[in-house]
C-alpha cells in the first residue's frame, strides 16, 4: 500500500513537471524566442551557438536545435546532480528536461505580439520563470542553471535559485554587449530579472515561515515534527488567561513547501490546536535548506 501511495506521488509530480514544460515552451516559442531575447545561462549560451550557425555558416534547420544542445550540454550536470542530490531528482530532473527539449524543439515559433517587444519580454518572463518555480517545487529541475542554483542554496545562506540565475546572467550579458545590439542586450537583462522574480515567487521552498503551536496535546505532536519533518522544536510553557489552564507552545522554522504536511501533524494530533504563521521571515544562524526525496 505504501509502495502504491509513494508511485502515485512521484506520477503526479512527473504530470506537474511535463504540464510546467509544456507551458513554458510555449510561453517561450511565443513570447521570448520571436523578440530575438536571448534568455542567460547555459541555454542563452545554445541560443547563441544556435544564432552562430544558422548565420555565421548558413546553415538551414527544419526545427529549433538550441534546446537539443542545451539536453546534449545538461549531461554531466546530470550525472553532478546525482552524486550530489539524490537518484530521484536525477529521474525527475531527466524526465522533465527531455519533455521540455520536445516541446521547445517541435512547437511552432511564432510571434503573439510582433510589435510589442517589452510585453513579450514581460509576459514571457513571468510565464517561464512561474513554470520553472513550479518544475522546482515538485523537487526536479529543468538542468542547467537550475542544478547549480538548488545545489547553492543548500549551501549559503540567503541564496535563492532565482537570485543566483540574476546573478550568472548579469555577468554573462556583460560579455554580450560585445557579441549583440545593445537593445537585445537590455530586453534580454529585462527577461531575466521578470524571469527571476516570478521562480522566487513560486518557488515556496525559497519561502522561510515560522509556525507557532499552541496545544495540550503537543508531546506526540513535537516528535512527529522533528521526526517526519526533520525540524527542530522550540518549546515554553503557556497559560490560558481564560481558562487558567497550563498548554505549551511549539515554535517551528520550516519553508513554506513544507507548511502543509505540518498542518496534517498539527491537525492530527490536536484539530483544536492554536495554529500562528508568519511569512518570509528573516533567519540567521542554522537553518537547513533542503530538499525532500
Amino acid at each position: 500500500m505504501k509502495h502504491n501511495t509513494e508511485l502515485s506521488i512521484e506520477l503526479k509530480r512527473l504530470a506537474v513537471c511535463c504540464f510546467a514544460s509544456l507551458i513554458y515552451a510555449i510561453s517561450m516559442n511565443l513570447f521570448v524566442v520571436p523578440s530575438n531575447v536571448y534568455v542567460g545561462g547555459i541555454f542563452g549560451m545554445c541560443q547563441l551557438l544556435r544564432t552562430l550557425l544558422a548565420e555565421g555558416l548558413h546553415l538551414n534547420f527544419s526545427i529549433d536545435i538550441a534546446p537539443i544542445i542545451y539536453y546534449a550540454l545538461n549531461i554531466p550536470l546530470f550525472i553532478y546532480a546525482r552524486i550530489k542530490i539524490s537518484r530521484l531528482f536525477l529521474i525527475r530532473s531527466l524526465v522533465t528536461v527531455t519533455v521540455m527539449t520536445v516541446f521547445l524543439a517541435f512547437i511552432p515559433i511564432h510571434a503573439v505580439l510582433p510589435d510589442d517587444r517589452l510585453a513579450s519580454c514581460v509576459i514571457g518572463g513571468l510565464i517561464c520563470g512561474a513554470s520553472i518555480g513550479l518544475i522546482l517545487r515538485m523537487n526536479s529541475s529543468a538542468g542547467g542553471l537550475d542544478i547549480i542554483g538548488l545545489l547553492i542554496i543548500m549551501k549559503r545562506e540567503g541564496a535563492s535559485v532565482g537570485k543566483v540565475s540574476l546573478i550568472i546572467n548579469s555577468t554573462l550579458y556583460a560579455a554580450c554587449l560585445f557579441l549583440f545590439s545593445l537593445d537585445v542586450v537590455i530586453y534580454s537583462i529585462i527577461f531575466t530579472a521578470v524571469s527571476s522574480f516570478a521562480v522566487d515567487k513560486s518557488h515556496t521552498q525559497n519561502i522561510i515561515v515560522e509556525a507557532k503551536i499552541i496545544s495540550k496535546k503537543y508531546e506526540e505532536m513535537e516528535q512527529a515534527i522533528m521526526n517526519d519533518l526533520k525540524r527542530g522544536v522550540t518549546k515554553w510553557t503557556s497559560v490560558g488567561s481564560y481558562t487558567g489552564e497550563e498548554g505549551r507552545v511549539l515554535c517551528v522554522l520550516l519553508s513554506k513547501y513544507e507548511l502543509p504536511q505540518l498542518r496534517l501533524i498539527v491537525r492530527e494530533f490536536d484539530p483544536n490546536a492554536f495554529l500562528i504563521i508568519n511569512e518570509n521571515v528573516n533567519v540567521q544562524g542554522n537553518f537547513l535548506k533542503k530538499m525532500s526525496d
